[in-house]
Formats: structure tokens, sequence, C-alpha cells
């Protein structure tokens, strides 16, 4: 594209508008994730009473992942065609009214088996909206923030990410703290739930009152977003086949690890650690707060240094520390703290610059569907199924390293990928060609499209 013809880059007030809406759309949708994860003895109790309630809740919780690829095809193609802001503006909606209404629900002591069924379509509708949220926040986000500096502005998406699970394992803990674990498990998990509604009215008027990003203007204005739709897919598949490959090995170490560290660790803690539910929720908070206070930093760094140095320190390290980690956390005392944070810290890398890295390995007219397809089914096959197979894994081989080992799996697959992955820091995402093969960060000739 001529430089002359490309819409002026945002100004930083702008930007940090972009941020803040997608941030908080992702810290919504996150929300739900973190609530359920902590939730899961109040779920069983309430959805499934019984010798397998356990298994059956979190068999639910990685439904919703099933049906996040469906969500990806319909909504990524919408995006890449009628742009990023309308679909994020139904998406989150769809989000926090699905999440508000398990709040609502009747138990299993009300409707018997109608119950649970209730549940599973409602998840059901949150994993639908999920395949079109986090693909368009991430992208959205990253069209938006300058090309040199794209990876701290993109940290505030997993920022937002952490701040729904930190606020999630918080506000439990605070029901737990302040009226006890009958109410909660009577009638005080509704709340959390409850929540979703304000949080996602918040996201969707910081959303309304954004533009659509320069790169869909310029699409539009090219008339190139009206093929998006019905080339996109086929566009996928025979052009850009080694892009969904890369992204679908990186998705698979990204997300083993973080639904084993963030939303199967307080049942493991609680089931294999034999830690009491105050003291798990506790961990989890101090943790995933020190994890959002790092995760900037990471950013940054990615910035001046690049995404895949980052990723390769990060992997290495969660593949050597995974089972003296995970030792830890079954050691008593306060060592559990330690085990999860190191490990937390190890994935922060990963976290920090997922939006910096994954919308940037397909060109514009299909960056929308090729994230979000290839990002949820990947995350459906490995990441939301990963505290099932953890806890079966555990219960069928009685070891509680079980975990351990399938992160470091995970993290194999990963470094093939890293291998394989483009080096995007300093590169502009306008256009509709891929990225050059190595962008450096200090190059000047990627990205002059929009450098500040």
């Amino acid at each position: 594209m001529n430089p002359a013809s490309a819409s002026p880059s945002p100004d930083a007030r702008t930007v940090r508008r972009a941020v803040a809406a997608s941030a908080i759309g992702n810290a919504t949708e996150w929300f739900d994730y973190g609530v359920y994860a902590v939730s899961v003895a109040y779920i069983t109790h309430n959805f499934f009473p019984g010798p397998a309630g356990t298994l059956l809740a979190l068999s639910t919780f990685a439904f919703s992942f099933l049906i996040r690829p469906l969500g990806g095809m319909v909504w990524g193609p919408l995006g890449d065609r009628f742009g990023r802001k309308r679909v994020l503006a139904l998406t989150i909606l769809l989000m926090a009214g699905a999440t508000c209404a398990i709040g609502l629900l009747p138990t299993y002591s009300v409707l018997g088996i109608a119950a649970p069924v209730l549940l599973i379509l409602l998840r059901a509708v949150q994993g639908f909206s999920t395949g079109g949220e986090y693909g368009g926040a991430a992208t959205f986000m990253a069209e938006y923030a300058p090309d040199r500096r794209r990876g701290f502005f993109g940290s505030f998406l997993e920022f937002g990410t952490l701040a729904g699970f930190a606020f999630g394992s918080l506000i439990v803990l605070m029901g737990e703290t302040f009226v006890g674990n009958d109410a909660m498990n009577d009638w005080g998990w509704r709340v959390p739930f409850l929540l979703a509604a304000p949080l996602g009215l918040i996201g969707l008027y910081l959303r309304s009152r954004l533009a659509e990003t320069p790169v869909f203007q310029e699409l539009e204005a090219a008339g190139k977003s009206e093929k998006s739709a019905s080339m996109g897919l086929k566009d996928l598949v025979v052009k850009y086949w080694p892009s969904v490959l890369t992204l679908a090995g990186l998705v698979i170490a990204l997300n083993v690890v973080n639904y084993t560290l963030l939303t199967y660790m307080p049942t493991y803690l609680e089931t294999v650690a034999g830690l009491e539910s105050q003291t798990v929720l506790t961990i989890m908070f101090i943790a995933q707060f020190v994890m959002m206070l790092v995760i900037p930093a990471a950013g940054a760094l990615s910035d001046r240094v690049g995404r895949k140095p980052l990723w390769y320190a990060s992997l290495i390290g969660l593949f050597v520390l995974a089972i003296p980690m995970f030792m830890l956390l079954g050691a008593g005392s306060w060592w559990p703290l330690v085990g999860f944070g190191i490990l937390g810290l190890l994935y922060i890398p990963q976290l920090a610059t997922i939006s910096a890295t994954f919308p940037a390995m397909f060109p514009a007219h299909v960056r929308y569907a090729g994230f979000a397809i290839t990002y949820n089914v990947s995350t459906s096959l490995f990441g939301g199924t990963a505290p099932l197979y953890n806890q079966a894994g555990i219960e069928a081989f009685g070891n509680p390293l079980f975990p351990a080992f399938s992160m470091m799996a995970a993290c194999v697959i990963g470094l093939v990928s890293v291998r394989f992955m483009r080096e995007t820091s300093g590169a502009s995402l306008r256009g509709t060609e891929l990225p050059g093969t190595e962008a450096p960060a200090g190059s000047h000739q990627v990205g002059q499209l929009q450098q500040k």
C-alpha cells in the first residue's frame, strides 16, 4: 500500500482508549472463567451432586471450549468483512449476558436434570461468543498500537486476562471470609456471576466510543473487506497454512500451561494438595496480582529484544522447572505459593506477547479469521480440556505430577513452533501481505507507515 494513502496513525489518547476497551472486555471474558475455576466446588454441589460431580463440573467447563471454534468460524470472517468493533460489541454482550444468566439458574435440587442442562447451554453460548471475543480483542488492540510499542500496549490485553482471574478469586475469597462456606454453597456463589453484567456494560460503553482500527479503515477504502468473507477461509487453507500450523503449535504450548495454572490449579490445590479453600483462594489472588504487575514490563521487553527470545526463555524454563515446582505445590505451608508463583512468572513472557505476536502472523484481510479460528481450534482441543484431562490423569495413574508432564509435553511442541515463528517485533500490521521473514526491532524499513 502507498504510504500516502494510509490513514493517519491514532493519537496517544485514542490508543490508550483502545487499550482500555480491549482490556476491560477481555477482563469480563476471563472473569467468568476465573470465577468458574474457583467455584468448581459450588458448581459441583449445586448442579452435579454425586461421586463423579467434580469431573462433570470440569467437563462442563471443557464443553464450552468445544464450541469456541464454531464461534471463531462465524465471528472471524464477519470481523474481517464488517469490522472489528461491531463484532466485539456483539460478543461482549453475549458473554456478559450468559455469565449473568448462570447466576440466576435454579439448581439441581429445584429443576433436577434440567439445571445442569441449562448450565451447559449457557456455557455453550459463552464458548460461542468467546470464539470471536478474544481473537477480535487481540486484533483490535494490535492494529491500534504503534509498531514499536505493540508489545507493551498489547500486554495490557493479558493484564485484563489476569485482572479477570484475580478479581474472580478475590470476590469468591471475600464471600468465603464474610459469609462463610455454607452461605457460598447456598446462595453466595451467584454473586460473582451476576457481576458480569455491569462489567460487560462498561466494556461495551468503552468500545462504542472508538472508531474502527486504522488498518480496517484502509481495507474498507481499498475494497478488500468485502472480499474477506468469501475468500478468507480459502486463503487461510491454501496460502497461509504455514502460519496456521505455527500458530496452532504456539497456542497448544500457551494454553496447556494457561489452563493448568489459572483454571485447574484451584481444584488441584484443594483435591490433590489438600489445602483449605480460603488458603487456595489467597494463593491464587496473590500470584495472579503479582503476575499482573509484571506483565507490562515483559511486553515492553519484547519490543526491545523481540518476541522469540522471550518465548524460548519461557518454554525452556517451564520445561526444566515444572516437576520441581509441582512438588512444592504439595509441600504444605506456603510452599504452594512459591511453586505456583514461579510457574506463573515463567509463563508471563508468553502471555505478555500474545496480541503483539499472533495477529501479526496473518495479513490484514484474513487476520481476524486466521487468529480466531486457529487459536480457538487449538484451545478447544488442548487448552480448555486441560483441567479435565489433568484430573482424569491423576485419578487414572495415581500420580500428582501428571499436570507437570502435560505441561512439559506442550512446551516441546511450543519450542518446535517458535523455531518457525516470524519475529514480528517492530513490523507493521498494515497492508495485505505477510510481514517479512525477519523484522528486527531497530529496523527503519519495517513499520514505517505506523511509526510515531
